[in-house]
């Protein structure tokens, strides 16, 4: 088992600045003053305060805070799937509409196609993107099915690739969810809950495998929350929101070694990460705990 640091996992050093990615000089991700509101006039609801955040190339970040906080607002925002009411979202140096970078996505259900083999679902990306798609029809039976196997025996899928969905179970079929966000070699890997919906052994067992595949590829990694006990395991940076309309409290380096495991944890210094990054959100809350919502 890896010995913990001995100095506190969570160093509370702000990381605004952080480091460019590499040959381009600019962060994988900026969020500048962005902010959103949905809804037109008495209807208007603020989902996220003016927020500016920095993901370095490679870098594997996680938000979390209470329910509502706009986390996932921030992770559509990075994808494009929404714009900015104010302020802007740079993506690999360029407006996110343009594209710069290629971006995987993964959220708590896996949405495979019933109808399609594991193999099929897995290449569905290759199809897709671009400049995979020009290639699909030329390399679907060598090289690219040759990319899906290599990636269903990274999380332990050998032998399922011609199953189908409804053949696997939760955690097989997030797995192969994985597998497909990141077929097409993305730099940016957005994941929403991804194993949210899973009972916590197998939730543990994701874990090591999504640590193992960042570890390999390198992808840069917005991971959104609510599992304080995953984000310690899995980030580098940890930011804490508030409640809507949201902005963040806390954006703090995570100094624990890797690989990470299970067994450390239960070790102090992850359990004083944990209890720390639970201090603010209880206070983001406005300071009520679960024992007083019981009451009220």
């Amino acid at each position: 088992m890896n010995s913990m640091q001995t100095s506190s996992p969570l160093s509370g050093v702000p990381q605004t600045d952080a480091k460019a990615a590499p040959g381009s000089g600019f962060p994988a991700v900026e969020l500048s003053q962005a902010s959103v509101t949905f809804g037109q006039g008495d209807q208007q609801v603020p989902a996220l305060s003016e927020t500016s955040l920095k993901i370095a190339d490679g870098e594997f970040l996680a938000l979390v805070g209470p329910s509502g906080c706009g986390k996932s607002t921030i992770l559509k925002l990075t994808a494009g799937l929404i714009r900015p009411t104010s302020g802007a979202v740079i993506v690999g140096g360029r407006e996110v509409e343009a594209k710069a970078l290629r971006i995987g996505m993964a959220f708590q259900n896996p949405t495979m196609l019933p109808w399609l083999t594991i193999e099929k679902n897995v290449m569905m990306p290759l199809k897709i993107v671009r400049p995979f798609r020009q290639q699909f029809h030329a390399k679907k039976k060598t090289e690219f099915r040759d990319r899906v196997h290599a990636l269903l025996e990274d999380v332990g899928l050998k032998g399922f690739a011609n199953h189908f969905p409804w053949q696997l179970s939760g955690g097989m079929l997030q797995r192969a969810n994985l597998c497909r966000a990141l077929v097409h070699e993305p730099r940016l890997l957005l994941l929403d809950e991804p194993f949210g919906a899973l009972d916590q052994f197998t939730r543990e067992e994701l874990w090591g495998t999504l640590q193992d595949l960042w570890l390999k590829l390198r992808p840069t990694v917005l991971l959104v929350t609510h599992d304080l006990k995953e984000a310690g395991y899995l980030a580098e940076r940890i930011c804490v929101m508030s409640a809507r309309p949201g902005r963040i409290l806390d954006d703090s380096a995570i100094e624990l070694p890797r690989p990470r495991t299970i067994e450390m944890t239960f070790e102090p210094g992850f359990v004083e990460l944990n209890q720390r990054l639970r201090g603010l959100i209880v206070n983001a809350r406005g300071g009520v705990r679960p024992s007083q919502e019981s009451r009220t």
